[in-house]
């Protein structure tokens, strides 16, 4: 609900802070006092047009501020954090006007879009007049409006979903007819591949054990005469290696019985001795073993050459070829059952389309004979409303093609005065008659999701009787959300949670704009020069102290 509003420099309005309450809220006070810039200020809350002329004369900025209370609102909640904007139950929005052009919008301190706040503005308020009501002059609402009034909330959403599958496995059965003009091809293709990798018999870690094997090969003469020649100088020859460190070792290990101090050294040199000899003796196996097998080197670079050939083909590495592999075999696989996987396809959607067709023909029957009670309906609460002739016709026009709302479109068309031909509401309907046709529609669909609704020009030629009777019809509505009415009539005036007087004031040569939250004896006195005129006399004070304790037992 609606619980701050403060408006600087719009219009005569310099500044302007109102608190609303819940319940119903009336704002009266002389014509020309700035009531209807109120509702313009709420609305450019709500996203309408701004101008240059809405601002003060002589100032160059303008702006407005409202306080919601959301705490109700989950959802508007999660649709504001999803775009950025954190909220704990309460909803600021700021916007502000410039001369230059340089408008801007706030949301909680945080820059927003003016798409944004069209978005979410609904969800918070509906503002009902002339040009102003974001229900009824657009069609597409009015089928929400008989589907919530006939309770067909659950079936609409049964056909939505329905509807959806059905979308969903016709695009889907459209790609595999494209797929299946072109699956012969491709599966030539995938065929050719997949085989291609396959004689070639891969296996993991295989080229790199070739590639050693191969670096062998290529350089065996090397490694055989480099072998065979280090054995020759340590051990194979006359003055090796080997015999020279023999005769050294056994020289030292002599003088080392003389010298004990040279015990360590003549051990060295006999350890020394046996290592080289042990290298000696692998040496000479290891050039006996080597061997040169051109024809095996031209198998292996045969085969490191076609494995490169696959990897320039289809990865860069043997794990990347066979992963391929996988792949186009899962997809060939595809291939082979796609006709099955068609005729399966359009088994369910004959079924859905059947499913489908049998929601929606009920829920048709169901619209149209909703239509024709909610039709009586709103002409009993419009008849009540000063509009006695008044015919409201619910219109369903079949859909050349179904929605996900069902196979018809609703209008409500309206015809103000007997023997006048129904015709949609934007084009026929004043403010006040769409005003009180909002009226009508809360008093038989009294739930909603938007929680502050507000009605300008409700009383707009009515009087008497009629006129008590919208003030009740008003309270009704604010039992379940809050509502804000201008109204010059006491009648609905004394009917209001919270009166709030909207007075103009001259200062200094300016106009400007003041409201007045009234207590009880202020409000005798205002609904007391709401029956009297300017000259308030001691019998309108009566009637109207009498009209306020009436209308507590009503």
């Amino acid at each position: 609900m609606l619980t701050d509003l403060t408006i600087k420099n719009v219009a005569i309005i310099d500044t302007l802070q109102i608190n609303f309450k819940r319940g119903l809220t009336v704002l009266t006070g002389e014509t020309g006092a700035g009531k209807s810039i109120i509702i313009d200020a709420v609305g450019l809350i709500m996203g309408s047009r701004a101008t240059n002329e809405m601002i003060r004369s002589g100032e160059e900025e303008a702006g407005v501020e409202a306080l919601f209370d959301i705490s109700g609102q989950p959802e508007l909640q999660m649709q504001l954090a999803e775009a950025g904007f954190a909220c704990d139950g309460e909803l600021l929005i700021k916007r502000s006007l410039s001369r230059s052009g340089k408008n801007r919008i706030f949301i909680n301190g945080s820059m927003a879009t003016l798409a944004l706040l069209s978005d979410i503005a609904p969800r918070l308020i509906n503002i009902y007049g002339q040009h102003d009501s974001q229900t009824l002059l657009k069609p597409e609402n009015h089928l929400r409006l008989l589907d919530t009034y006939s309770g067909l909330g659950r079936k609409r959403e049964d056909f939505a979903r329905l509807f959806q599958r059905l979308n969903t496995l016709r695009s889907t059965l459209a790609g595999l007819e494209q797929a299946e003009r072109e699956a012969e091809r491709r599966r030539d293709l995938l065929t050719y591949q997949s085989e291609e990798i396959a004689n070639v018999v891969l296996q993991l870690g295989e080229e790199e054990h070739l590639a050693d094997q191969r670096q062998l090969l290529a350089n065996a003469e090397k490694l055989m005469g480099v072998s065979g020649e280090a054995f020759e100088r340590l051990y194979g020859g006359d003055g090796a290696l080997l015999g020279q460190l023999r005769r050294i070792a056994c020289s030292i290990s002599d003088i080392a019985g003389i010298d004990h101090s040279l015990q360590e050294t003549a051990s060295s040199l006999e350890g020394a001795y046996l290592q080289l000899e042990d290298s000696a003796i692998y040496l000479r196996d290891y050039a006996s073993r080597i061997e040169s097998e051109p024809a095996l080197l031209q198998q292996i670079d045969d085969r490191l050459d076609l494995i490169g050939r696959l990897k320039k083909k289809y990865a860069p590495t043997v794990a990347g070829i066979l992963d391929y592999k996988a792949e186009i075999d899962a997809e060939l696989e595809l291939l082979h059952n796609c006709e099955l996987n068609r005729h399966a396809l359009e088994t369910e959607r004959d079924a859905v389309a059947a499913e489908m067709m049998q929601v929606g023909g009920s829920l048709t029957d169901s619209r149209i004979q909703a239509a024709i009670t909610l039709k009586n309906a709103l002409e009993h609460e419009a008849h009540q409303l000063a509009m006695k002739g008044a015919v409201i016709e619910p219109t369903l026009e079949t859909l050349s093609e179904p929605r996900a709302s069902g196979f018809e479109k609703v209008e409500f068309l309206f015809s103000p005065n007997p023997g006048e031909i129904p015709r949609p509401l934007a084009r026929i309907a004043s403010g006040g008659e769409l005003s009180r046709l909002m009226l009508a529609i809360k008093q038989v669909l009294p739930d909603s999701d938007v929680p502050t609704l507000v009605f300008d020009e409700v009383d707009t030629g009515i009087g008497g009787a009629t006129s008590e009777l919208v003030g009740k019809k008003l309270r009704n509505v604010a039992a379940n959300q809050q509502v804000l009415c201008i109204t010059h009539l006491p009648q609905v005036a004394v009917f209001a949670d919270q009166q709030l007087r909207v007075v103009k004031l001259i200062t200094d040569g300016r106009t400007t704009t003041r409201v007045l939250e009234l207590d009880h004896n202020e409000r005798i006195n205002e609904v007391a020069r709401m029956l009297a005129g300017t000259t308030v006399t001691d019998s309108a004070i009566k009637h109207a102290t009498e009209m306020l304790v009436a209308t507590r037992s009503q």
